[in-house]
């Protein structure tokens, strides 16, 4: 009897010829490169620095497509939004110690948001590993060390016959529920090096989906069809595992009204009956919520923003769906269950009956009507209108990238996704600079549709140098900088808290002018012309900038 772990391939004479006989002229870095290309991988981002040049000269004798952003954390993020739109790993290439240590806020995020980022750093000489003080240049005592509090997991090589399947190993844990960052590093020496090892060849990391448990699935179908007044959060799990149409059957099946977090923008219709939008920072969904007696959260920790500042409270049972077992009950007591969104949801489909509740609607228009009262009776309608002129402005299926800045926590709760997949911001780790790079990676990964970015004054100025980038390569992003003439979040926090701001007001350029001497085209507009003139840009191939000053408030919290 043979059993499939008994099986071996055997290669062929065509295929021991070749390996027999590796093509002269490679290195260490050749490995890293064609074991990417043999994992799947067409694209990479980085940024070169001198331990890392093994990398990057392999790079011109491969398929592989580099962009190069301007610096390191960039990159980072522009990796992030790569591996967000196409759910593949977005290998980074990086250099050691500073080049390294700058793209952290980057993998913080993609951290965060579950974003697969492959980032391989070069390292000091092998002879210089071990904590010692040797006085290379770039040298860190324990440079793993850095990045172990933030990625998923961390891989060392230190021969060239390693390097294959550590970034296997690697690949495979960035792509493993929930998604996110690993490092791995590589000596620069080992880079560097003649290699005689065989061409790597095509290579399979799939790993294995995390399937729910079926007695745990079949007590949750119990509890939601037994339910009376049950309610779903879906958070960014629904999205990274492409469920949304699955969300959607059970929510209709069962009669469930659905709220996404900010991370979950999209994945559920925002005009639906059954939609109660993603108005999270409001007392009004705040109170429905814990009203409910069977709560469903799917993908989703119930973090700070997504619990109205840990001011949530459920009354009912809740059943909480996660990949991240870290997350599994690490805010509220729950059914918890250790899955993927998708698969998940999928065995409630396959168990749950129908379910009628014809007050649904009913319940889920009444919330929505009491936000829209709150938010009127703040005079805030110059921000609703251009919350709305940007979502006319911007096509469906179109992508946008949005920075910390007011505007974007407005988009957070009041713009209308569309679609899943295609809003994201910064909000898992919260640090600014993303919205730019992380439109570029976007616009690298699919160049079907125009990307928008959108970025406060403060936030642009991370990111100004990727000007530079976007016109290099001709990425089709619009960068809408909302100019206020300082940090205006944290201007309205600090008024708020203390009666007034400090270190928040900035000297800024004339972004138009800045744009235009990269070779960007920009354009000045108001609130009143703001609809066109992103559409036009939008409309029009390559890199563009958008400015419009404006002076935005947000609406009143109601978790103080």
């Amino acid at each position: 009897m043979t059993h499939d772990h008994d099986l071996v391939l055997r290669p062929t004479a065509a295929q021991t010829t070749a390996a027999l006989n590796p093509p002269a002229g490679r290195n260490g870095g050749d490995l890293v490169v064609e074991t990417l290309t043999g994992l799947g991988a067409t694209t990479v981002f980085g940024l070169p620095g001198q331990h890392a040049l093994g990398m990057f000269d392999a790079l011109r004798r491969s398929a592989l497509r580099y962009v190069g952003l301007r610096v390191e954390n960039n990159a980072g993020f522009a990796a992030d939004a790569y591996g967000r739109i196409t759910g593949e790993a977005a290998p980074l290439l990086l250099s050691t110690g500073p080049g390294a240590l700058m793209s952290l806020a980057a993998l913080q995020e993609a951290a965060a948001a579950s974003a697969p980022v492959l980032a391989i750093g070069s390292q000091i000489p092998v002879a210089g590993l071990g904590g010692g003080r040797h006085g290379y240049l770039h040298e860190l005592r324990d440079q793993q060390a850095s990045f172990r509090d933030v990625v998923k997991s961390v891989h060392t090589v230190r021969t060239q016959s390693q390097i294959p399947s550590a970034i296997a190993a690697a690949w495979e844990s960035a792509l493993t529920a929930p998604h996110g960052p690993v490092w791995v590093e590589i000596p620069q020496d080992v880079l560097l090096a003649e290699t005689t090892l065989p061409v790597v060849t095509a290579m399979d990391a799939t790993p294995e989906d995390i399937a729910p448990r079926p007695e745990l699935t079949a007590v949750a179908a119990h509890l939601l069809a037994n339910a009376e007044r049950p309610a779903i959060i879906a958070g960014g799990g629904v999205v990274r595992s492409d469920a949304s149409g699955k969300l959607l059957a059970l929510a209709e099946r069962l009669d469930i009204p659905v709220v996404t977090t900010f991370g979950g923008k999209g994945a559920f219709p925002w005009e639906h009956p059954l939609s109660l939008q993603s108005w999270l920072e409001d007392r009004h969904t705040t109170d429905f919520l814990e009203d409910a007696d069977v709560l469903l959260v799917i993908g989703s920790g119930l973090g700070e923003l997504s619990s109205n500042y840990h001011t949530f409270a459920p009354r009912g049972r809740v059943i909480q769906i996660e990949a991240d077992a870290g997350k599994l009950e690490s805010n509220h007591p729950a059914l918890g269950i250790h899955a993927d969104a998708r698969l998940a949801l999928q065995a409630l489909l396959e168990t749950v009956p129908e379910r009628t509740d014809p007050t649904a609607p009913e319940r889920v228009s009444a919330v929505l009507a009491k936000v829209r009262d709150r938010i009127a009776a703040q005079d805030l309608g110059l921000e609703q209108r251009i919350v709305a002129a940007v979502r006319a402005a911007l096509p469906e299926r179109a992508p946008s990238f949005w920075d910390m800045t007011i505007l974007a926590y407005w988009a957070w709760s009041a713009f209308d996704a569309r679609h899943p997949n295609t809003m994201h911001s910064a909000q898992g780790a919260g640090g600014l600079g993303y919205g730019f790079p992380a439109a570029l990676g976007a616009a690298a990964a699919d160049p079907s549709q125009p990307v928008l970015a959108v970025s406060g004054d403060g936030g642009a100025m991370y990111s100004i140098a990727e000007l530079a980038t976007a016109k290099q390569y001709g990425l089709d992003v619009t960068w809408l900088i909302v100019d206020d003439g300082g940090y205006g979040i944290l201007r309205e926090y600090m008024t708020g808290a203390f009666g007034e701001a400090t270190g928040t007001e900035l000297s800024r350029p004339d972004f138009v002018a800045l744009s235009e001497s990269f070779g960007v085209p920009a354009t000045l507009t108001t609130p009143e012309t703001l609809t066109t003139d992103l559409a036009k840009a939008l409309a029009t191939p390559g890199p563009s900038v958008v400015v419009l000053p404006a002076l935005l408030r947000m609406f009143e919290p109601t978790h103080i």
